[in-house]
């Protein structure tokens, strides 16, 4: 099945489709890949091409029919997905044909809008890709989880888990900004020698081939006074046994349950907030979404006078949609994870 070029003469727009809630691991028969007419913008409305789709670990809850932030996609429906893309045919006149955009679109070729929720973005200013990575949600996801909800002040110990992922390289860099001292939580000799050397963290935790309490009894010997925890499980229980006097747990995501067939594993160390007079605190980027544009402002400067890196894990092919995701469940990718879907010279 082929994609297509524009609205004029297109006929396909690939998608893929939930077809099954997944027990685990999503596996193919979870999902359905079909192809649909491109549709055409009614008044008010634009068609969007869509060129980059963003691969998130919370994609996987989204998959679940449960109480979540957001409703759970419905079997039959397009895979919900961040993405950026062209506006090809327009009948809103605040989205013009030629404007890049970044919206949330789903898992597909083409995608209709009616703008709400959609920001328009400068192709010109910065790789395109950013706008998904650090001047998108992850880097929204990594300045307010850590300013906000953080505090990090400058001189005290910042630990990051999944560390070399798209939300954790930034989360260290910042707390590099702001003074810290950080130490990364990775998979790998790889990855713990990528965010030392190329991304200015002053300590690496290998969890596949290190034991995790020793190295951080070792490499925070001022105990941890910041923990930005993206992966819960076995590794906060960790953390937790080595936090300081009013420490602070970040909350953002925990993927290593999130392809659990059982129940979640809750923290067994939560007593260590109370000993340590910490608090721990979850949050969504979302509630945050008035001041993205000062978020923004401030990442692009960083990154603009060197003090930030932004690193992207782009693969190319609708098509490979289902095992690329699954790259984010077994700590695969380096950087954020993106799709690339369309042609990006047009």
């Amino acid at each position: 099945m082929s994609s297509t070029t524009g609205p004029a003469g297109a006929s396909v727009n690939r998608q893929w489709r939930l077809a099954a809630r997944p027990k685990g691991l999503p596996v193919m028969t979870d999902w359905e890949f079909r192809g649909e007419p491109v549709p055409e913008p009614g008044d008010g409305q634009f068609l969007v091409r869509l060129l980059y789709i963003s691969l998130d670990p919370a994609m996987r809850g989204w998959m679940n029919d449960g109480r979540s932030y957001v409703p759970a996609v419905g079997v039959g429906e397009v895979m919900r997905a961040g993405g950026l893309g062209r506006v090809v045919a327009s009948k809103h006149p605040d989205f013009r044909a030629g404007a890049h955009v970044v919206g949330t679109f789903g898992v597909q070729d083409y995608a209709i809008s009616d703008g709400r929720g959609v920001i328009r973005v400068a192709g010109d200013s910065a790789p395109l890709v950013q706008y998904l990575s650090a001047l998108g949600m992850p880097g929204m996801t990594a300045y307010f989880g850590l300013l906000e909800i953080g505090h990090p002040v400058a001189g005290e110990t910042v630990v990051v888990s999944a560390a070399a992922g798209a939300v954790g390289q930034l989360v260290g860099q910042i707390a590099r900004i702001k003074g810290c001292r950080v130490v990364g939580i990775a998979g790998g000799a790889e990855k713990c020698r990528f965010i030392v050397e190329e991304l200015g963290f002053d300590a690496a935790v290998d969890y596949k081939n290190e034991d995790v309490r020793a190295a951080l009894r070792e490499r925070c010997p001022d105990r941890v006074h910041v923990y930005f925890d993206n992966v819960g499980g076995e590794i906060l229980d960790i953390v937790l046994t080595r936090l300081a006097l009013h420490a602070r747990v970040v909350l953002c995501g925990s993927v290593s349950q999130y392809n659990n067939e059982g129940p979640a594993r809750g923290p067994s160390n939560y007593m260590a907030l109370l000993v340590d007079r910490a608090r721990m605190e979850g949050f969504v980027v979302f509630d945050y979404a008035k001041r993205y544009a000062e978020a923004a402002r401030e990442m692009a400067g960083w990154i603009a006078d060197g003090r930030l890196k932004s690193v992207e894990h782009v693969v190319d092919g609708m098509e490979l949609f289902p095992e690329t995701l699954l790259k984010l469940y077994s700590g695969e990718n380096f950087g954020k994870l993106i799709l690339g879907v369309g042609d990006k010279t047009g």
